[in-house]
């Protein structure tokens, strides 16, 4: 017979599990947002959130860093492919399809990083460089690891109130993207520098 305290374990993770869904979907469209709007969205008073989340940096930081590991669950994945095109292509559609980047474009900048963050960010660079260059000879001429950051946010930037249609012009515009990376397209202009990857992430306060 389960325990009164194992039901209540299940519900706080389900409770949990609303609040951030909540606060993705709030942030998301304005991380300017009260945490207050998280807790109407989520239908529970914001005591049950601040007991969860001391303030909006710490739900901020909550919900890159869920999509960070998402980020690095999707790269391990993909790296099981023998095919270095196909793992390539298999990590981007999954990070798209995931919707990870779009807490990147939004909330980057917002709140500190933790130290386990840091590292964690450290591992899914390193996961993501390690698929780019096994594909790499598969790729244009001038391709850089840092074009991937850049096909992510493209992809990201596609939002329409059908979820659904969302998902499948990303799918459409990731697919023409990395028709672009093959290798026989014509060079264009210099890729990204680490500094224009990162501006995003010099912090500005949470409202």
């Amino acid at each position: 017979m389960p325990s009164p305290t194992s039901g209540r374990a299940r519900q706080a993770v389900r409770n949990n599990e609303v609040i951030l869904a909540a606060a993705r979907e709030v942030f998301l469209a304005d991380h300017r947002a009260p945490i207050s709007a998280v807790a109407d969205r989520a239908g529970v008073g914001i005591s049950a959130l601040y007991r969860r989340y001391a303030n909006k940096e710490d739900l901020l930081r909550t919900l890159c860093h869920d999509g960070l590991r998402t980020y690095i669950a999707e790269a391990e994945r993909a790296a099981q492919d023998p095919d270095g095109w196909t793992a390539f292509e298999m990590f981007l559609r999954g990070v798209v399809d995931a919707d990870v980047h779009s807490l990147t474009v939004h909330l980057a900048g917002t709140f500190t990083p933790t130290d386990e963050m840091n590292t964690d960010a450290v591992r899914a660079g390193e996961l993501a460089d390690a698929l780019f260059r096994r594909a790499h000879p598969a790729m244009r001429a001038d391709a850089t690891s840092g074009d991937v950051p850049m096909l992510l946010e493209m992809c990201a930037a596609i939002r329409l109130p059908d979820p659904a249609r969302t998902a499948e012009l990303r799918r459409r515009y990731l697919t023409i993207l990395l028709d672009g990376l093959r290798e026989g397209s014509t060079p264009t202009t210099a890729a990204p520098t680490t500094a224009e990857l990162s501006w995003r992430w010099r912090q500005t306060p949470a409202a």
